[in-house]
């Protein structure tokens, strides 16, 4: 078996993700160590239910050693952290629905008008008034480099790696997001 303890970005996620497909286990684990950080905590923004993230995580490691082989890659503009994140939010929909499913509705249910997403409740709870309307302005993908890492707390890296982008593009547009945001609060 090859070792894929080697040098620091040695090995991207995509070429990891080659490797699982060949049945390589520390290729799967390297994996694990480099995306279950990152991915737990973004469960965490859109569930609060720890059972279900950590069935959601379960079952996302679980598809991705049993899909590896399906993984496009590049060759159709994907990359393997948007490929996870793709099966892990799926995962997790389907959690609500089996939830949903087995779940009784509250009596006043049928009465209740629809709940924002989760997302929107928390930038709403957070940035509100005109911050809040300056943001949903912005490009989406400015939003979302300031969403990555203000509400979701991440690093610049645990952007980049979420959004396929290089690091230098997530401070760039972190950049961009600031200075549009400024001119729109003057």
């Amino acid at each position: 078996m090859r070792s894929v303890r080697k040098a620091p970005g040695e090995l991207d996620e995509e070429r990891l993700v080659r490797l699982v497909a060949r049945g390589d286990r520390a290729a799967f684990e390297e994996l694990y160590r480099r995306t279950a950080p990152w991915l737990v905590v973004r469960l965490r923004r859109r569930c609060a239910d720890e059972q279900i993230v950590a069935e959601v995580m379960q079952e996302t490691y679980l598809a991705v050693w049993r899909a590896a082989g399906a993984f496009a890659g590049a060759a159709v503009g994907g990359s393997a952290v948007g490929w996870l994140w793709t099966i892990a939010a799926r995962r997790l929909v389907d959690a609500f629905r089996r939830r949903a499913h087995h779940a009784e509705p509250p009596p006043a249910a049928a009465a209740q008008p629809v709940a924002p997403a989760a997302e929107d409740e928390a930038l709403a709870a957070t940035v509100g008034g005109d911050v809040g309307d300056a943001l949903r302005r912005l490009a989406p993908e400015l939003r979302q480099v300031l969403q990555a890492m203000v509400l979701d707390g991440l690093s610049v890296r645990e952007t980049a790696v979420l959004l396929g982008v290089p690091e230098g593009t997530v401070k760039t547009r972190a950049r961009r997001a600031r200075t549009e945001m400024r001119r729109a609060l003057a």
